[in-house]
């Protein structure tokens, strides 16, 4: 599938797959077409010899000819030449993520920076059940760190900050990621029965770095394909897909893999969106619905005040009116209020706050 031609339209197809060097694929790729990059890269671990566990057994490391490079020197200008395709495709307002371990992720971070990349965060993926040290002389590897930046300082980018809160329980989402390695019936094996690729990264990994910075539509790009689990999640959350592995081996297999995934794309299971991104709804919009009336009593979250509806959807007391934030406020003495948490209306015997019903306002106006 390897392409001959230059000039390739990125958006002629849900999924695109390459069995090209990324280099040379990238070059052929439109200037600021690709919104988010997930990058893999060689980690360049420099193995001298065979790792021997404590039995006498051989460790399944990474010995690969395509993580050999002669020098760091080396390894520095093939992460400058990817990293720096990988800027000139991404939008305006896209990002990147990279992994790696501390082999090469040092390495990779100045790179991005002197290039003119933004760091946004470093994630570290904590290991839940990491390879042990076998030689007893080092502290257990037991995690990699993941960057993420966006094309510069002045990008946009987008960040799924509700959506990541909601998969964490309604709790923000931090920077140290629990998953454990890609095990079991995920893990694909050659026909021998050995793990096909070293690296494979879990699902779940990918799945919440594309819930995290990319929405609907949106072009995911993986320039080093390998067993194909970017594409994999980014066809089954419904988003578009480009990637390319050189390696023969790996590109079959992840072909498949990802071309046997059947695509998300139901309109009303898309992801939470951010709060500040949705339309706005005054309050006022709800009394003139009649999902709210003049005269009605709303009381406080603490249940210690009470304040009245009145026509143009300002809220009263004996002692304030004005918004339903401003009263808060006052009654609380505090700088500000979000009247929507604040206030609540007791409907059939149930304490509901009053987003409730903006919530189903802008229901009925994005259905409308």
């Amino acid at each position: 599938m390897s392409v001959k031609v230059s000039g390739i339209d990125v958006s002629s197809s849900d999924v695109m797959l390459f069995n090209e060097d990324c280099i040379s694929l990238m070059k052929k790729l439109p200037s600021s077409s690709i919104d988010v990059v997930f990058a893999d890269p060689p980690y360049n671990l420099q193995l001298n010899g065979e790792l021997i566990r404590p039995d006498n057994s051989k460790v399944d490391a990474v010995n690969e000819e395509w993580d050999h490079f002669k020098s760091f020197a080396h390894y520095d200008q093939f992460t400058r030449d990817w990293l720096l395709e990988a800027r000139r495709i991404l939008k305006k307002d896209g990002s990147i993520w990279v992994i790696g371990s501390y082999h090469n992720i040092f390495r990779v971070g100045s790179t991005l920076q002197n290039l003119g990349y933004w760091i946004l965060n470093d994630v570290i993926w904590r290991k839940s059940n990491p390879m042990p040290n076998f030689r007893g002389r080092r502290l257990t590897n037991a995690h990699e760190t993941l960057i993420w930046a966006a094309k510069s300082d002045n990008s946009k980018y987008l960040f799924n900050y509700d959506a990541l809160k909601e998969l964490n329980d309604g709790v923000q989402m931090r920077s140290d990621w629990l998953f454990p390695i890609c095990s079991g019936s995920e893990r694909l094996k050659d026909i021998n029965g050995k793990k096909l690729h070293p690296t494979q990264k879990p699902e779940s990994l990918i799945h919440r770095i594309i819930v995290a910075s990319t929405k609907k539509g949106d072009i995911v790009f993986d320039p080093f394909l390998g067993s194909g689990t970017t594409g994999a999640v980014s066809r089954k959350l419904g988003r578009k897909f480009i990637g390319t592995e050189k390696d023969k081996s790996y590109f079959k297999a992840a072909k498949k893999r990802i071309l046997d995934i059947i695509p998300y794309h139901d309109e009303n299971l898309e992801i939470t969106k951010n709060k500040k991104d949705e339309k706005r709804v005054p309050f006022g919009h709800l009394v003139e619905r009649g999902l709210l009336n003049p005269g009605d009593e709303l009381i406080s979250a603490n249940k210690r005040y009470v304040a009245k509806i009145r026509p143009d959807g300002t809220l009263i007391t004996h002692t304030a009116k004005g918004s339903i934030h401003r009263v808060g406020a006052l009654l609380e003495g505090a700088p500000s209020c979000n009247g929507w948490n604040y206030w609540h209306v007791k409907k059939d015997g149930e304490f509901i706050p009053i987003d409730y019903f903006r919530q189903k306002a802008r229901s009925e106006l994005l259905n409308s």
